[in-house]
């Protein structure tokens, strides 16, 4: 959880950078300024997702819900790009998505784990 959560935080680095961000998620450049404004939105989110993956993984408390809710957010991204945006696989996108897919099946994994283990 903490490797996933800190892998996750690195989508901040888009609130700097978001033509960089989304550059090497998508290949293509941030044209305007909304398209500026969405992509450090997004960014902020996704790090948040991380953020609450990192507190979870210290919080047995909130743990089951920080997996849930960045697990949803992850298999939503990957919905989206493999219905919608195909054409995004060859650029950081694909690497997103597999290694998202890994992390929400260690999730799923972890909490039927220790759902049965209670």
């Amino acid at each position: 959880m903490l490797v996933s959560g800190v892998l996750t935080c690195s989508m901040l680095l888009g609130l700097l950078s978001p033509g960089a961000s989304f550059r090497s998620t998508f290949g293509e450049e941030v044209e305007g300024a909304a398209e500026n404004i969405i992509v450090r939105n997004w960014s902020a989110l996704i790090g948040l997702m991380g953020i609450t993956l990192v507190y979870g993984a210290f919080k047995p408390a909130v743990r089951q819900f920080s997996l849930i809710i960045a697990g949803a957010s992850k298999v939503i991204f990957i919905a989206l790009i493999l219905y919608f945006g195909k054409q995004y696989m060859e650029f950081g996108a694909g690497t997103a998505v597999i290694v998202d897919s890994i992390m929400v099946a260690l999730f799923v994994l972890y909490l039927l784990l220790s759902r049965t283990s209670k």
